[in-house]
């Protein structure tokens, strides 16, 4: 079945899990550990997306909502004390569980939509989200923006906690999507993926495997959108609930390709370390934006489909005509001497 689980499987995940903790107890400086903790927090965002837009085929652009909504839950609970620091970090499930069940009714109303009109929907819930940020302002703060407590960590590791959260949360995401491949559900989303009229003819629960993919997603950025919260300690409506943070997830998503486990997490590698080396190149003069985005537009154009799926393509590819050419050579050789040759009268 393809997405099961294979000894090389398991060690390549192995490994990138066992050098993500090693980086800061190998003594990593402050500024790389703060660019980690964006660049994994993102490649959790993208796996999580990937679960709706990868898998369903339905490229909601409007879960940055579900990011603002785990900011501001953590902000409201911790405004005043973080109960020892740890404690914001426990309730990140129950955050994402509130969340992933308040998005069903949203994800069943713009489910029964699809394709640009699904889109157009979920950017609708963007914008709606931002608007209760900036007006509601005895739970948000409005425009100035609420506060989370300080976290009570020494300043000498005061990153390692939101940095190990954030690779948790990774290894969240990436579990639930390898999951996700190698179920009955996987399965059903792909179905739904390929032909939705179709899916409902063969007996698939369509309604109900949207909901699942939608929920788990929503729940798990919220999660990241509390974490985040945390880190930053200031939450603003145009930040939080920022359109940039959906693109960031659908091009990353788009890079490494799209309704695969090591997708997501690629594009994040590449792009938010490029996207931050442009922007201390160009400085406040936007032009980063300019490179970042010739950056990607260029991959596409080289491959299309994404980085991953695109290479397996192309080596599938190479495979193919390499076995084609070996059966031609031995079509084509002398028999061997001593063997007889059956000749058709």
């Amino acid at each position: 079945m393809t997405g099961a689980i294979t000894r090389v499987g398991l060690l390549r995940a192995g490994l990138f899990f066992l050098l993500l903790i090693a980086i800061p107890l190998l003594g990593a400086p402050g500024w790389i550990l703060n660019t980690l903790i964006f660049t994994i927090m993102y490649a959790a965002l993208a796996s999580s997306w990937n679960l709706v837009g990868g898998y369903a085929g339905y490229p909601s652009l409007g879960h940055v909502a579900f990011f603002g909504i785990g900011a501001y839950s953590i902000g409201i609970l911790f405004s005043d004390d973080v109960f020892g620091g740890f404690v914001p970090f426990l309730v990140l499930p129950l955050i994402g569980l509130a969340v992933g069940l308040l998005s069903l009714p949203i994800g069943w109303v713009s489910m029964r939509t699809r394709a640009d009109v699904f889109a157009i929907v979920t950017i609708t819930l963007l914008f709606i989200t931002q608007t209760l940020a900036f007006n509601l302002k005895s739970l948000t703060g409005g425009a100035q923006g609420t506060s989370v407590a300080p976290a009570p960590f020494g300043v000498d590791h005061y990153d390692w906690p939101f940095y190990f959260v954030m690779v948790i949360l990774l290894a969240i995401a990436m579990g639930i999507s390898q999951y996700f491949r190698r179920s009955k559900i996987g399965l059903s989303l792909a179905t739904v993926r390929a032909d939705e009229d179709k899916a409902h003819g063969v007996g698939v629960r369509v309604t109900a495997v949207k909901l699942i993919a939608f929920g788990v997603s929503a729940g798990l950025v919220a999660m990241a959108g509390g974490a985040w919260a945390y880190y930053v300690g200031f939450i603003y409506p145009q930040f939080a609930v920022d359109p940039l943070i959906t693109i960031g997830m659908v091009l990353m998503t788009f890079l490494g390709g799209r309704a695969t486990l090591w997708g997501p997490v690629l594009g994040a590698f590449i792009l938010v370390p490029t996207q931050e080396y442009f922007a201390q190149a160009f400085g406040a003069s936007q032009l980063y934006l300019v490179a970042y985005a010739a950056v990607f537009l260029l991959i596409m154009l080289f491959l299309p489909r994404g980085i991953l799926p695109s290479i397996s393509e192309r080596l599938q590819r190479r495979r193919d005509v390499g076995a084609v050419e070996k059966a031609a050579a031995q079509a084509v050789s002398p028999s061997k001497p001593g063997t007889k040759v059956a000749v058709q009268q």
